[in-house]
């Protein structure tokens, strides 16, 4: 009997379990749910009263209106660009400052390493004002510059730390053997060590994709001309200055906006995971 009381127990519990994970996934992907719905409705079925989940009469309309009337294309284009020269400087100066926290001993390594982490805990508004002025004195705002450069300066501490924990997983003794056969430090981190930590870097580059085609406040702060701005700014000017939201194509551009990120989650999910434990963060 008690045997039969355990095995009752623990499969109430499984059950329960499985009720919770289950509430707890329809409560998160609903917005996405409505985001989606509210895209194919017209105008009409959106403000209706009970609102319904489903469009009665499904339409492409606000995909149209939204892409030609905000000139959405010029503004996709502009975020694909920022988005493949900030991401590519992500990865490559990231992992090259994490080659060398990684690799060479220095008297004062450890402190910089120390500083480095410490910055993860400044909030962006901290440094905004001095960045701006930075940028402000060098001519670049409204430019590109202040939203690429900066990751090509070192590609952000939480980054170089997920490249330094891979790096001291591999032994020294490949470097020594390297060096050996003629190598020098260059060569080595590009032709030995560049490829080995391939989980990582496919890991660091979703992240920095996604982050910034998403990125709304760094466009928003630097930018002042509307041929110049992004999606996640542009998708503003669906909402007019009384309050007024158009948001049928509001809608629309959203998901059109959310395309490429859950393409690219979806492709690379695998190797993101695997960066992640690799990289000594799993949980």
């Amino acid at each position: 009997m008690h045997i039969k009381s355990q095995k009752t127990s623990k499969t109430i519990g499984k059950i329960l379990t499985y009720i919770i994970l289950i509430a707890a996934v329809i409560i998160c992907l609903f917005p996405f749910i409505w985001l989606v719905s509210t895209s194919f409705k017209e105008t009409s079925d959106i403000y209706k009263m009970p609102p319904s989940l489903f469009p009665s009469k499904q339409t492409l309309k606000n995909f149209i209106e939204g892409w030609e009337g905000a000139d959405f294309g010029l503004y996709f284009k502009n975020s694909l660009f920022i988005t493949i020269f900030a991401t590519v400087g992500t990865v490559l100066s990231s992992s090259f400052v994490a080659y060398g926290f990684a690799r060479f001993k220095a008297r004062a390594s450890g402190f910089l390493f120390t500083v480095l982490l410490a910055t993860l805990m400044l909030p962006t508004q901290v440094t905004l004002i001095p960045q701006y002025l930075m940028f402000d004195k060098l001519g670049m705002i409204n430019t590109y510059f202040p939203l690429i450069l900066p990751s090509w300066l070192g590609g952000g501490a939480f980054n170089i730390f997920l490249f330094i924990q891979f790096f001291r997983t591999l032994p020294k003794e490949l470097d020594e053997a390297a060096k050996i056969d003629g190598a020098n430090s260059f060569q080595i981190f590009i032709k030995i060590l560049l490829p080995a930590v391939k989980p990582v870097m496919l890991a660091v580059l979703v992240m920095a994709l996604v982050y910034n085609w998403n990125d709304f406040f760094s466009p928003l702060i630097y930018l002042n001309d509307n041929v110049k701005f992004t999606i996640a700014v542009g998708l503003q000017f669906f909402k007019s200055a009384q309050g007024n939201v158009q948001m049928g194509q509001m809608m629309a551009m959203s998901l059109v906006a959310l395309l490429p990120v859950l393409l690219i989650f979806a492709t690379f999910q695998k190797y993101f995971i695997q960066g992640i434990k690799m990289s000594g963060l799993k949980g």
